[in-house]
Order: C-alpha cells, then structure tokens, then sequence
C-alpha cells in the first residue's frame, strides 16, 4: 500500500514494510520525522523516539496533532499515508532543483489517453485511504461503499468549489428586511417558534421558485429569439422557412 511512496523516500525497506507489525509502524514513524519531517526539533523527539515506552502512543498522538494531520492514531493505514505524503511534499521542497530538471516520460504516438478512472480499483487500499482523507478534509460523512464517496466528494467539488460556484458565493447580495408578521402562514403549528420557521422556510421557497421562473423565462426568450426569425421566400410569394 505504501511502497510507491516509502521508494520516494528512499525507505530502506518499501516492499517488506507492514503497518500492522507494531515494532515497524513505531520505526518508520519516527525515520520520517528524524529524516524527512522534522518538524520537532531534535531535542523534542525524545517522547516518540521511545519506541518501547508505554507512553509511545500518547507521544504519536501528540505528533499527529502537531502536524495538523486530519487523523487519529486509531486510524492507522490513513494517518501513516498523510504522513507519508506530507514527507514526499517536504522531500520535493528540499531538492526543488533536483526533480525540477527531472524529464517526463514521453507517451508513445501511438497510444490514445486513457480514462484513469478505467482501471480504477476501488478496494485498493491506497484508494480507500485517499477517499477518506479528502472525505474528512471536506467535511462529508462515510459511506461503506467508497465509490459513494467519491461521488459525493465530485459533487460538493463542483457545486462549492468549483471557480464558477466560488465567483458566485463571492458576489455580495443584499438582503432585504421582511416582517414576519405581514405574511400570513396558513396554518398554525400551536407554537410561534415553529410558525416563525415555517414562515421563513415559506419565504426561501417563494424565492427559489422566483429564481427558478427568471431562469425558465430566460430559456423562453433563447428559444424565441430562434424560431421567431423568420425567413421570405419570395419565390413562394410567402413568409415562412
């Protein structure tokens, strides 16, 4: 799961390294912030270079709240996965000149792009631990199946952080004051705190039903300014197409 990137590190064992094995999880935790991270100063990791202490647990909790990492020491795969990224992101910044200059490969003239969604796995656990990393970053509730997830993480993305949905929640609109008590509800609930909800869920209704006719009125004049120009044929001495 996390060979392709312990190779970029150049970990000295990416293939036979297990995240379950306690003693190995302990080892490489520590390896990436004495050699990668290094956010503590060398002084301040002796808590979590104590890798037989008793205490280890809370000292690696510590460390994942120090580094701002969106996981908890319960969730291993994921928090070793942050981790790992956010040392692959600092190795980068360490050698930008290095892998600045590095080639890309060349795709052969014969190949045709290829959806990369196509030979997705989704009980891969790199793509589990992906998926419920932006799913935690944005704030959206599991779901056991992960291509769920992923769904809803697409469409929060294209309706809220999409630059269109960005420049559209950056334009200021103003509001205008309404009294509650000039609307009449309709119905009474026995409570005036829910009439007083109900009443304003009302209003955001009509309001959404304006903007929906504008939109419907606007289709409306499209497809006339179309079909409403029309063409004289004055060989068939008549107006028509």
């Amino acid at each position: 799961m996390f060979r392709r990137k312990l190779t970029a590190l150049d970990y000295h064992n990416p293939g036979g390294f297990d995240c379950t094995d306690e003693s190995q999880f302990r080892n490489c935790i520590v390896w990436l912030e004495d050699q990668k991270i290094r956010h503590y100063k060398i002084e301040d990791r002796g808590n979590l270079r104590n890798i037989p202490s008793p205490d280890w647990p809370k000292a690696y909790q510590k460390y994942l709240q120090d580094v701002n990492c969106p996981f908890g020491a319960e969730q291993r795969q994921e928090a070793m996965d942050w981790l790992l990224g956010l040392a692959v992101r600092y190795e980068y910044g360490d050698n930008v000149e290095k892998y600045k200059n590095c080639q890309p490969l060349e795709a052969s003239s014969n190949s045709k792009a290829v959806d990369p969604l196509v030979n997705l796995d989704s009980n891969s656990p790199d793509f589990k631990a992906g998926v419920t990393a932006l799913a935690n970053i944005l704030k959206i509730q599991r779901h056991d199946d992960y291509l769920v997830m992923l769904k809803a993480i697409r469409i929060l993305i294209q309706e809220r952080l999409s630059p269109e949905a960005i420049s559209k929640a950056s334009q200021s609109r103003e509001g205008v004051p309404v009294a509650l008590d000039k609307h009449i509800l309709g119905f009474d609930t026995g409570d005036a705190t829910l009439n007083e909800a109900a009443q304003i869920l009302r209003l955001l209704h009509i309001e959404e039903l304006r903007e929906l006719q504008t939109r419907i009125n606007e289709a409306i004049v499209a497809v006339q300014a179309i079909i409403a120009d029309p063409k004289t044929d004055h060989r068939l001495g008549k107006v028509g197409r």
